[in-house]
């Protein structure tokens, strides 16, 4: 019995003691899974308040853009758009990881944005925001999560996107980074774009897309292909001086501003003013009929040898024809000589008035900000005359030269460019500058240039182009560097009832052995012309005609010879 009693009691010890061993053993677990569930919650109370942090700081530092209108071009095509994007930031001063690890993975990931060292050098930036990349793909924004770094931030927000990256850049200009138009009409018409009640009405530019493209095309080809400084093109409605296409290259994509540099952000038709050379003698030209100073196409200027003005020679190129010429062939051989001359008994003040009525005194008149003043001379000499009548001496931009080329084509009315698309109507005045009469005779002068002078490779087939080539020795501090042309096809089509004037220039093209050393305008813009508008002529609605032309039958005959046996070896 007592043995009995004994075991019992011993049983009831070893069962009190095995529940007090599974109540330390619970008690012990739920205090495990308190601290675990405390380290936790720690853990995303950490990561929750970084994230609020970093999304408030990142929010301040991305300014995420108003609602902005878009920009389309005259048809309706997209060239500026505020799209709704992810923006990757970092916060350099709470980096937890390796920095050179996620800069690698980082570079991995952005090959287009920078390399490693780029990405090395934000992540270890004195600053507590830095921007890694704007409009940002979801996927990019899922692989950068993926690295596991709290302080790489992303932040939803809308931005401006110009789908067409480069084309018409320097038109549409770029916003800054709080949302405002820095450049182009992206500038002129920040006011309206940001307006909330017109923000789902876009602008309409004057711009062309296709007209755009194909001349930024042809005029990137020449670039390259005479290893050009620079280049410009225009494409103007010399009706509405609606600015159908505008290239300035180089350029730069306004998605990624940042990395272009001061000559890409230049704007060359509007902001560079060049000495243009032999394109002004047309404007000499109409300047003397219109004035009634030469009143007969007969009348011949002599150009049998260098012309001696004080202690200043006027020259012809090699090759040009040593004789008396009338107008038409003064523009046909392109001879300094006998524009002088004509220039000569036109006289300083008629001159004068004539570039002040064509702009050439005013930057170029256009609604961007991003313009440059013309260099006219102070004093006007009896050489000073003689030199601007060729486009010595005196500097513009190639706006003003397209603007002046429209008016001399379309009847004697000068009218304002334009970026902005004109509706049926509504094109601007203007001013006359000269008469129906004196315009339809340099339509005449400026289509006989092109089949029989020095703009012969500037043709288009069927367009009936006229046209006159530029070429001058490049300006620079204190005189000229003779190395280095300007080279200029200023053109019109169709001359029998102009539509567009277009315009192509090279800044400091290099001869090839295709043009036999050759550097002028007549090997190298004009093709671009000819080209151009041989793809876009007809987007434009000009049928091309081979049997239709201007009729210049009543100046064949005051011409000395027939101009095709010889002309100009090198083109000005």
């Amino acid at each position: 019995m007592t043995a009995l009693v004994a075991r019992t009691s011993a049983q009831r010890r070893s069962a009190k003691q095995r529940h007090q061993l599974v109540a330390t053993a619970h008690t012990r677990l739920m205090m495990l899974l308190f601290l675990f569930g405390a380290a936790v919650l720690l853990v995303i109370g950490r990561l929750g308040m970084l994230a609020a942090f970093s999304g408030s700081e990142a929010r301040a530092a991305v300014a995420s853009l108003a609602a902005r209108g878009d920009i389309v071009d005259r048809n309706g095509a997209p060239l500026a758009r505020t799209i709704d994007a992810w923006t990757i930031g970092v916060h350099p001063k709470k980096i937890m990881g390796d920095r050179m690890e996620i800069a690698a993975r980082l570079a991995a990931l952005m090959p287009d944005r920078g390399d490693q060292a780029w990405f090395y050098a934000q992540l270890t930036k004195n600053a507590s925001f830095a921007y890694l990349q704007r409009r940002a793909s979801p996927a990019l924004v899922e692989q950068v999560n993926a690295i596991g770094e709290p302080a790489l931030v992303f932040a939803r927000e809308t931005q401006r996107l110009y789908p067409q990256s480069t084309m018409a850049a320097h038109a549409l200009g770029f916003l800054s980074t709080d949302g405002h138009g820095m450049s182009g009409m992206e500038r002129v018409l920040d006011t309206r774009l940001t307006d909330p009640t017109l923000a789902k009405t876009p602008v309409a530019l004057s711009i062309d897309a296709r007209v755009q493209a194909a001349m930024e095309s042809e005029l990137g080809r020449a670039m390259t292909t005479f290893s050009a400084r620079g280049g410009g093109g225009i494409v103007l409605d010399v009706a509405t001086g609606e600015v159908i296409a505008m290239v300035s290259l180089p350029t730069f994509n306004p998605n990624r501003v940042g990395m272009a540099g001061s000559e890409e952000l230049r704007n060359i038709t509007t902001q560079s003013v060049f000495e243009l050379g032999s394109t002004f003698k047309p404007i000499t030209m109409a300047t003397a009929i219109d004035t009634g100073v030469v009143t007969s196409m007969n009348r011949r200027f002599d150009a049998t040898h260098p012309l001696k003005v004080g202690g200043y020679t006027i020259h012809d190129e090699r090759g040009d024809p040593k004789r008396w010429l009338n107008m038409a062939e003064t523009l046909i051989y392109s001879s300094n000589i006998a524009t002088a001359r004509v220039a000569d008994e036109v006289g300083p003040q008629r001159m004068q008035a004539m570039f002040k009525k064509l702009g050439f005194d005013t930057k170029p008149d256009i609604e961007l900000r991003e313009k440059g003043r013309p260099l006219l001379p102070t004093y006007w000499a009896r050489t000073t005359t003689m030199t601007t009548a060729y486009g010595h001496g005196i500097a513009v931009t190639p706006l003003h030269l397209a603007s002046a080329y429209a008016a001399l084509v379309n009847g004697g009315i000068w009218r304002p460019a334009t970026l902005l698309k004109v509706e049926p109507g509504h094109a601007a005045i203007g001013r006359r500058v000269i008469s129906e009469a004196t315009s339809a005779r340099m339509r005449q002068m400026l289509r006989l240039i092109v089949l029989r002078g020095t703009g012969r490779k500037g043709d288009a087939p069927g367009y009936r182009v006229g046209g006159k080539t530029g070429t001058a020795e490049a300006a620079v501090a204190g005189g000229y560097d003779h190395s280095r042309n300007v080279a200029t096809f200023a053109a019109a089509f169709p001359m029998d009832a102009p539509r567009y004037v277009v315009l192509a220039m090279l800044d400091s093209p290099l001869g090839t052995k295709e043009t036999y050393g050759w550097k002028t305008a007549a090997w190298n813009t004009a093709p671009v012309v000819g080209r151009t508008i041989a793809r876009v002529g007809s987007m434009l609605g000009v049928v091309p005609d081979e049997h239709r032309d201007i009729d210049v039958s009543d100046i064949i005959p005051t011409l000395w010879q027939d101009p095709s046996v010889k002309t100009a070896s090198g083109g000005h």
